[in-house]
């Protein structure tokens, strides 16, 4: 456990988690956001960019209704796989964000590509938040509002070697809570829950 004061669901590593090297892996990230997430019987959650389905494989076994989207095809049948694997039930299909999503979601979670990168050849990796580090979070948000209940949240891990500033102003227009954090050698992990 990252966080002795996150009341969010307990990382389970006796889960069968399958990997590929086509697919985000399990990382500190993924049991960051699991450990600073609480997810109720019965709520309707969205995870966009499933990867591996570490996350979304935890928000089921702890009584969530769980959707499960990424871009990559590869990452889609890997989260199915992991799925079955450990008895679960999620709906997984590919989606550019909500591109072919459809209903409504107590909670959006993604653990966003938030790593700054300039470098050709590097903007396409699973991690890259282009120049500034916010890749897909604008249109993350300004999406959510089709997609979320009344009540409902987006949580995301951020980092920071974002870019504070413009991250900032992104998020000044949201109700904004920390859910947990980690220091990291090089940066430092947040797992924020925002709010319209």
């Amino acid at each position: 456990m990252f966080l002795e004061y996150v009341t969010g669901m307990e990382y389970d590593p006796s889960l069968e988690i399958e990997e590929r090297d086509d697919v985000y892996p399990p990382s500190e990230d993924s049991i960051l956001l699991i450990e600073s997430l609480d997810i109720t019987e019965g709520e309707r959650v969205l995870e966009v960019g499933c990867g591996s389905g570490v996350v979304s494989i935890h928000c089921a076994k702890n009584g969530g209704i769980v959707t499960s989207v990424d871009i990559n095809p590869s990452a889609v049948e890997l989260a199915s796989i992991n799925f079955s694997k450990n008895g679960l039930e999620g709906n997984v299909f590919i989606s550019d964000l909500y591109e072919n999503v459809s209903g409504i979601f107590d909670t959006i979670v993604f653990n966003l590509p938030y790593l700054p990168v300039d470098e050709e050849g590097m903007l396409e990796k699973a991690w890259s938040g282009g120049h500034d580090g916010m890749g897909p979070l604008p249109a993350l948000l300004d999406g959510s509002e089709n997609h979320l209940s009344e009540k409902g949240r987006v949580v995301v891990v951020t980092s920071s070697l974002m870019d504070q500033d413009v991250l900032g102003e992104l998020l000044s227009r949201y109700s904004v809570k920390t859910l947990g954090e980690l220091p990291l050698f090089f940066e430092k992990l947040f797992v924020l829950e925002i709010r319209k």
